[in-house]
C-alpha cells in the first residue's frame, strides 16, 4: 500500500492511473478537491478496490496520522500543492500554507509512523517529494542546465513555496534520518492538464475560437516533460533511489513558448481544421507577468545514470497524444472549465493586451 497526496490533480491523477496500470499494489488517494483536484480524473477507477480515495487536506494532523495507522502504508508520494505561478501573484498565502505548512504536518506524520515501525518495514519506508524545477530560478540563454547542485534562486511566491518545502524534506532526513527522496521535474503536459496551463488553455481556446494569449515576446523557454514519463521516473526514483538523494526529471525538449503555441496550432489545423482559417491567426501578444523567469533547463544525466531512466516520449509523440485526447475527451474539458475557473481567467488575462 501506498499513500499519494493531491492524487486528484493533474499529475498525481496521472500517477495513480499509471501505478495501478502496472501494478495491483493498492493506493490510498488523499486530496482536499480545491479547483484543479478533480475525481473526474479519476473515473475509470470506479469501483476498484485497489484505490481508496480520501478527501481532506494534507494540514489536517489528524486525519493524515488516522491514515498512517489505518493503511499502514510502505511508502508516500507527495504531490499535493498549490502549483500555478499566475495564481500565487495573486494569492500568496495558499501557496504557503498548502505547500510549507502542509508539507511539515506530512512530514511530522510520517516521522511519527516511520519510527513506529520495525526491521524490513522501517528499513523499506519512503517519502518521495514531488518538486519543480522553478525553485533554481531562471537561466541565461547559454546557461548550463540545471543540475541537482545548482543554487536555489526562486523568484515567484509559488517557486519559493516550493523551494521550502524541499528544504525542510532535506533537513527532516539530515536531522531525523528520514528516509526521503525528492524529484524537481520539468513542465509536464498531457492528459488531464487543467486549462490554465500554456497548453491545455491554448488547446481550449483555440477549439472556441478565443485569442490565445502569449506572454510577451513568446521567447520564454521551458524543458518539457510527458506527464506518464513522469511517472515512470517517480516509480524508479520509490524503487531504487538513494535516501536523502534529489533526482532532476526532465524530457530533454527545451522549446520556447511561442513555438509551443505554434504547434499546437499546425496539430490543430491537421487534426480538426477551423473553416474561418488556420488557428495561427488567434495568436495575441500580451503584456508578460511579473517576475517571469526567462528560461528553465532540465540535466537529467544523474537519474539516468543512477537509475536507468530515460523518458520514452519525444516531444512530437508527446504533444500528438495529448491534442488527441483533448480533441476526444471535450465533456472533460467542459465540465472543468466552471464560473471560477472563467473568473480566473479574467482576472489573470484582463487588461494585459
Amino acid at each position: 500500500m501506498i499513500l499519494v497526496t493531491g492524487g486528484a490533480g493533474f499529475i498525481g491523477a496521472n500517477f495513480v492511473l499509471d501505478w495501478l496500470r502496472t501494478s495491483d499494489e493498492p493506493v490510498v488517494n488523499l486530496d482536499a478537491l480545491t479547483y484543479a483536484g478533480n475525481l473526474e480524473n479519476l473515473a475509470s477507477l470506479k469501483g476498484d478496490p485497489r484505490h481508496v480515495f480520501v478527501q481532506g487536506d494534507i494540514c489536517d494532523r489528524a486525519l493524515i496520522d488516522r491514515l498512517f495507522a489505518e493503511h499502514q502504508p510502505r511508502a508516500i508520494v507527495h504531490f499535493a500543492a498549490e502549483s500555478h505561478v499566475d495564481r500565487s501573484i495573486h494569492g500568496p498565502g495558499d501557496f504557503v500554507r498548502t505547500n510549507v505548512n502542509g508539507t511539515f504536518t506530512l512530514l511530522e506524520a510520517a516521522r511519527g509512523h516511520w519510527m513506529s515501525l520495525e526491521g524490513e518495514a522501517r528499513a523499506g519506508f519512503r517519502f518521495h517529494h514531488v518538486s519543480t524545477d522553478e525553485v533554481y530560478g531562471s537561466l541565461g540563454p547559454n546557461d548550463p542546465a540545471f543540475t541537482e547542485t545548482k543554487t536555489y534562486e526562486p523568484n515567484s511566491p509559488y517557486s519559493a513555496s516550493k523551494a521550502a518545502s524541499d528544504h525542510l524534506v532535506r533537513a527532516w532526513h539530515h536531522t531525523y534520518g528520514l528516509p526521503v527522496t525528492t524529484s524537481n521535474c520539468s513542465n509536464n503536459y498531457g492528459p488531464y492538464h487543467f486549462p490554465e496551463k500554456l497548453i491545455p488553455l491554448m488547446i481550449a481556446n483555440a477549439l472556441a475560437g478565443k485569442p490565445l494569449p502569449v506572454y510577451g515576446d513568446g521567447m520564454q523557454i521551458r524543458d518539457w516533460l510527458f506527464v506518464t514519463d513522469h511517472c515512470s521516473a517517480i516509480r524508479a526514483i520509490l524503487a531504487n533511489g538513494t535516501p536523502g538523494e534529489v533526482y532532476n526529471v526532465g524530457g530533454w525538449n527545451e522549446k520556447p513558448n511561442i513555438e509551443i503555441v505554434n504547434t499546437l496550432c499546425a496539430l490543430l489545423d491537421e487534426l480538426k481544421p477551423d473553416p474561418a482559417g488556420s488557428y495561427r491567426r488567434l495568436i495575441t501578444y500580451v503584456t508578460d507577468r511579473p517576475g517571469h523567469d526567462r528560461r528553465y533547463a532540465i540535466d537529467a544525466r544523474k537519474i539516468e545514470r543512477e537509475l536507468g531512466w530515460r523518458p520514452a516520449e519525444t516531444f512530437d509523440t508527446g504533444i500528438r497524444k495529448t491534442v488527441e485526447w483533448y480533441l476526444a475527451n471535450q465533456d472533460w474539458v467542459a465540465h472543468v472549465q466552471s464560473g471560477a475557473y472563467r473568473d480566473w481567467v479574467e482576472k489573470n488575462y484582463a487588461g494585459r493586451e
